[in-house]
Parts: structure tokens; C-alpha cells; sequence
């Protein structure tokens, strides 16, 4: 049998329901090379951005599994969980915020 290297299950998850990817890609409008991505784990393979989350949580949605779960790992992997303020303390940027300096600051505001 065929081991399953996908993140979480989801692949055995989603055929054990009787979901194809092409049902999903159909319904959501999503590629199946970016929902086969989803599965892997691949998340580099996805477009990016606020796509990515909308993405997960379309294809958790469509096979009936809970998105925060793999929003999590998705997460986890991509190192989203950094703080806002990780980009001033201790940097050597005073001012900066992730590499920018508010408007607040240039403004004298």
C-alpha cells in the first residue's frame, strides 16, 4: 500500500470521504496542482499571501476537516508566527518596524 507522505492525513482523509481533487477544484476554482501542494505541504508552490490562507481553508472546508488544524501547521511551517515587534527589539533599527518606519515617526506625529 501506498505510504502517505501528505501533512496531516489529508490526502487519506479527503479520498476515505469520496472527494476527488478535481471536485474541489471545481468547486472552489482552485487548481489541483495548489490543492495537491496543500496536501504535501508544499506550501511554497501555493501563490502567496493572503491566497495561501484562503486556499487552506477552502480545502479544509470542501473535505469536511477543521481549517484552524491545518492553518496551525501551515503556520508553524511558514514561521507566520513571529510577533510584530520582533522586527525593533534589540534589531539595531531604531524606529523600525519589520525593516519600515511608521509614518508616525517621519511625520513627527
Amino acid at each position: 500500500m501506498k505510504e502517505d507522505i501528505g501533512v496531516l492525513g489529508l490526502e487519506t482523509i479527503r479520498r476515505n470521504r469520496g472527494i476527488s481533487l478535481a471536485q474541489i477544484a471545481e468547486s472552489t476554482k482552485i487548481s489541483v496542482r495548489s490543492l495537491e501542494a496543500i496536501e504535501r505541504g508544499d506550501f511554497a508552490k501555493l501563490p502567496g499571501g493572503i491566497y495561501n490562507t484562503s486556499y487552506i481553508r477552502q480545502y479544509a472546508r470542501a473535505i469536511d476537516y477543521d481549517e484552524s488544524t491545518i492553518l496551525s501547521y501551515y503556520h508553524r511551517v511558514m514561521g507566520a508566527s513571529e510577533t510584530v515587534d520582533s522586527g525593533v527589539a534589540g534589531s539595531g533599527n531604531k524606529g523600525l518596524l519589520n525593516g519600515y518606519r511608521p509614518a508616525s515617526t517621519i511625520l513627527g506625529s
